[in-house]
């Protein structure tokens, strides 16, 4: 299983350094899992790259559309209070900013209760350490 953290998700819709190992790794595996805060922080990272002109307005219409034909294909892992009480817990072993936190207790309830480990995708220095303490495997950009 691969868990995708925002800013590797984005990757599969933009045009960033990293886009060719996301793309692998969602290629090799059967089940390609995020938390349910990565829908509004995608479309932000969309808004953003039209802002700065990287997109043009038919641009972001276009990967607003493929992504939202994406997404129910995703295995969405939502916010619950256990969740979040295990994100205060990383958040305070490892110094990560709160969403950064969710994913990354998002990855390791994915792991918990499916048995099995799971490949972590991020392009976040500070989390990937986090997640490869956790003994989660990491895709190398």
């Amino acid at each position: 299983m691969l868990y995708l953290d925002t800013s590797a998700l984005v990757k599969l819709y933009l045009d960033e350094a990293g886009r060719s190992a996301v793309t692998a790794a969602v290629s090799a595996e059967a089940i390609v899992a995020t938390q349910e805060l990565a829908y509004i922080e995608t479309h932000a990272a969309f808004s953003r790259a039209e802002r700065e002109g990287r997109l043009t307005h038919a641009d972001l219409d276009r990967l607003r559309d493929e992504f939202e034909r994406d997404w129910p294909s995703y295995l969405v892992i939502k916010v619950s209070q256990p969740l979040l009480e295990q994100a205060v817990k990383l958040v305070d072993s490892f110094a990560l900013r709160a969403y950064d936190a969710v994913h990354l207790a998002a990855a390791q309830t994915l792991s918990r209760e499916a048995g099995e480990a799971v490949l972590f995708a991020c392009f976040d220095r500070r989390l990937n350490r986090a997640a490869e303490v956790l003994g989660m495997g990491l895709v190398s950009a």
